[in-house]
């Protein structure tokens, strides 16, 4: 399957790095907090690169992990440095 995306590793990876970790379902309640609908099965599928992602939800995603947008939007894989959103704290 094509990938349609290249945030989805990131929002796993920073979903799995946060202290405490973040489930999908907790990403899913503060997304709704920001009036953002998106449903388990919809994280699940953007994590594994098949939906791709619309400018708004980039936003939500990235006040949601508290990280930083550039970070999100970067291809290259980087496993040990998150960079956190210090306006999001």
């Amino acid at each position: 399957m094509k990938v349609k995306n290249i945030i989805g590793a990131r929002v796993r990876e920073a979903r799995k790095s946060a202290k405490p970790p973040i489930t999908q379902k907790d990403l899913v309640a503060r997304l709704e907090l920001q009036g953002l609908k998106i449903d388990q099965a919809t994280i699940s599928k953007i994590e594994n690169g098949q939906r791709p992602v619309l400018d708004y939800e980039v936003v939500a995603l990235v006040k949601a992990l508290k990280i930083e947008v550039g970070w999100l939007l970067e291809e290259a894989e980087s496993k040990t440095n998150i960079k956190i959103n210090q306006r999001c704290l």
